[in-house]
């Protein structure tokens, strides 16, 4: 197999995207404006549930992306995030602001596009581009540093042949991610069908006096369970970190109803340091400190930081209907807390938040019901850690053709 060096400005050039105004932006609507904050810091896509902004005015059509634009990020808006590669999912709803660069191939037979986004995610070039980046606390490169980057290449067949199975493993993840989706959907329209529409099994014969079936109660989250307020373990003291046991905070928690997999996990020194803070496997977790309302149950036995309150339920039976029910009160939980994007739900307030208590036997149901999802969501959350891992391991070695395809 035959590699030789190029600079990547041989085969691509980078366009930066359109300073949108700020005076525009809503937080729902037609055009989503990304931002570095919508690349993962391995390089992918991704959607911040609550965070996103949507664009009201006019703009350049020259900045509506279209499906599979290749996109990297070229201010660090997140640790690690900086010289990002992702590829955009659909047509027309995207808009490529200022903080972005679009990579257009201008040498197809030198790039292939879909090789060029694993080229960008890959460490060397990652180096590459943060070593040449400005900025002494927000780091920045620019179309003309990218360009400069040197990287080994092989032929474009071969180059095929890499983003292929590279892909492949991307396809697998994107698949069990559908699959979750629906799995959670499923649960998550019973629980309204139940709980919200009151159309749960018998309610024919049970009467409803002020919005409240008869049974049923109106009970504070601290009856349902102990509320816990996590800690962060003293960070100067190095034994307490970098051993087995997970350390949630709110990232790990995004778009995930199970956290199975966290940036950054404790020893059993961190974890003994307070003890009284290890949460069994279950508990419903909630983000109460900046980004309000983010919920996920925890697959293991884990700690969080202060920005998280957790419920360990009295009962095995009330999990499922507490996970959905605190997910709806994400609007309520942002006025208790000011309003703001810093919002503040400290563990008194957020243990007196009151919600229906239906009669055990329907709880008990519910859990029954869709025990099964969840289950299946969290063996789709593991196996795709375990794709994730795998491609990641085969990445640097196909990358620099220490292994052939």
């Amino acid at each position: 197999m035959s590699w030789h060096e190029i600079q990547l400005g041989k085969g691509i050039r980078v366009k930066h995207g359109f300073a949108f105004k700020g005076e525009f932006f809503s937080s729902s609507g037609e055009y989503m404006v990304l931002t570095p904050g919508n690349f993962l810091e391995k390089g992918g896509f991704r959607v911040r549930d609550g965070k996103e902004r949507f664009y009201h005015a006019d703009f350049p059509e020259d900045y509506l992306l279209a499906e599979n634009d290749l996109i990297v990020a070229m201010t660090e808006q997140g640790e690690g995030l900086l010289g990002s590669a992702a590829r955009i999912p659909a047509d027309g709803k995207y808009l490529h602001n200022q903080r972005l660069g679009l990579v257009e191939i201008i040498a197809p037979d030198l790039l292939d596009k879909q090789f060029m986004y694993w080229v960008l995610n890959s460490a060397v070039v990652r180096a590459q581009i943060r070593a040449t980046a400005t900025g002494a606390k927000v780091k920045h490169t620019a179309p003309e540093r990218i360009k400069k980057v040197r990287v080994s290449v092989p032929d474009i067949g071969v180059q095929r042949a890499i983003s292929h199975v590279l892909d492949s493993y991307d396809d697998l993840i994107a698949t069990n991610q559908r699959r979750i989706a629906l799995l959670e959907d499923s649960a998550r329209l019973l629980y309204r069908e139940w709980f919200v529409k009151l159309r749960f099994p018998g309610h024919e014969l049970v009467k409803v006096v002020d919005g409240l079936p008869e049974g049923w109660e109106q009970w504070s989250i601290e009856r349902f369970g102990r509320v816990e307020t996590g800690k962060t373990p003293s960070t100067s003291n190095a034994e307490f970190f970098g051993g087995d046991i997970p350390f949630i905070k709110t990232p790990d928690m995004h778009s995930n109803m199970l956290v199975v997999a966290t940036g950054q996990r404790l020893s059993e020194a961190g974890s003994d340091s307070q003890k009284n803070k290890l949460l069994p496997k279950d508990t419903i977790i909630v983000s109460c400190i900046g980004t309000v309302g983010v919920v996920a149950l925890t697959s293991q036995p884990s700690h969080t930081n202060q920005q998280i309150n957790a419920v360990i339920p009295h009962e095995k039976f009330f999990r499922a209907y507490l996970y959905f029910s605190i997910s709806t009160l994400k609007e309520y939980m942002l006025g208790m807390g000011g309003g703001s994007t810093m919002a503040n739900i400290s563990k008194s307030k957020f243990s007196s938040i009151e919600i229906p208590k239906p009669p055990n036997r329907l709880l008990i149901e519910f859990e029954e019901t869709v025990a099964g999802n969840i289950s299946q969501i969290e063996s789709l959350l593991r196996a795709n850690l375990l794709l994730t891992e795998a491609r990641d391991a085969l990445l640097p070695k196909l990358m620099s053709g220490q292994l052939a395809v």
